[in-house]
């Protein structure tokens, strides 16, 4: 349990600004070793981080006032929130892949662009589109109900930290071995590792199929069958969006980096608020909501 809370520590220290120092990072202690295995966290990170921004949400709705721009601003500020929390880690690896993919053909010059710290025009406009898209999913979802857009911003911060570690798993890291930060991470994700990561994922999702189900009784014209919809979907366009990220990657790029993973987590996470609409949206024209 301690090895467990330990891994777990370093890698809320190392996903996010949340401040894990002094006596406490002496007891975590740090390792290449440890950094490995505390890959297997990443889906446990994402729900501490989905749960603050939800449970936050849930408070600010209830103090904003009834109005129909109230999902919006809950939207922009649990945005915001998140954004604080994780240091903008994967938004930046969004950018630097948009500028080293989007700027060139030849492979190692946009290894070579995606090195660079300094955000190009592929990076700034595809940062900017995926903030608006995710404030303009979660927006819409916040529309049907507040508890909606709580249940999703939870279970979409789990799920799309989980496809980055099959990423580590099925293709090689080509970064700079030198100087890239995911290096220990991509060394070897274990069956282990990606057993605790499933852990972490189902037992996210059965807390959310719970919520869920609760969620009948408070949603009007929420259906047993729009709520089994719903989650399946969400995490099936999650997935396929992985899959269309790992084919990329391994088209042009041959392997992956640090960024490879942080652009598969924000796709992926919208990919999911996606999923989640349009299930919505169909069980809805199909009288099942």
């Amino acid at each position: 349990m301690a090895s467990f809370l330990r891994h777990y520590l370093l890698s809320l220290q190392f996903f996010t600004r949340v401040p894990v120092t002094g006596r406490l990072a002496d007891w975590v202690g740090f390792s290449p070793a440890m950094l490995r295995a505390s890959a297997a966290h990443l889906p446990g990170v994402g729900a501490l981080v989905g749960g603050a921004v939800a449970l936050g949400t849930w408070l600010l709705l209830a103090l904003l006032p009834a109005s129909p721009f109230a999902p919006l601003v809950a939207a922009v500020l649990g945005t915001v929130a998140s954004v604080l929390i994780t240091g903008a880690f994967h938004e930046d690896g969004l950018a630097d892949v948009a500028d080293g993919l989007g700027g060139t053909q030849n492979r190692e010059r946009a290894l070579e662009i995606m090195k660079d710290s300094r955000v190009g025009a592929f990076g700034a406009i595809a940062v900017v589109l995926a903030l608006l898209a995710k404030v303009s999913l979660l927006a819409l979802l916040g529309s049907l109900h507040g508890a909606v857009l709580c249940v999703a911003l939870f279970t979409g911060h789990v799920v799309s930290r989980f496809w980055p570690l099959l990423t580590i798993r099925l293709l090689p890291h080509v970064g700079d071995a030198a100087g890239s930060k995911s290096k220990p991470l991509a060394d070897q994700i274990s069956l282990g590792s990606l057993w605790v990561a499933c852990s972490w994922s189902f037992s996210a999702l059965a807390l959310v199929a719970i919520a869920q189900a609760a969620m009948v009784f408070v949603v009007p014209g929420l259906s047993w069958s729009t709520v089994l919809l719903w989650l399946v979907a969400g995490v099936l366009a999650s997935g396929l969006a992985w899959v269309a990220m790992l084919r990329w990657f391994a088209r042009r790029l041959q392997g992956f980096t640090g960024d490879c993973l942080g652009a598969t987590q924000q796709v992926g996470e919208l990919a999911f608020y996606l999923g989640l609409a349009l299930a919505w949206g169909a069980a809805s024209r199909g009288g099942l909501a």
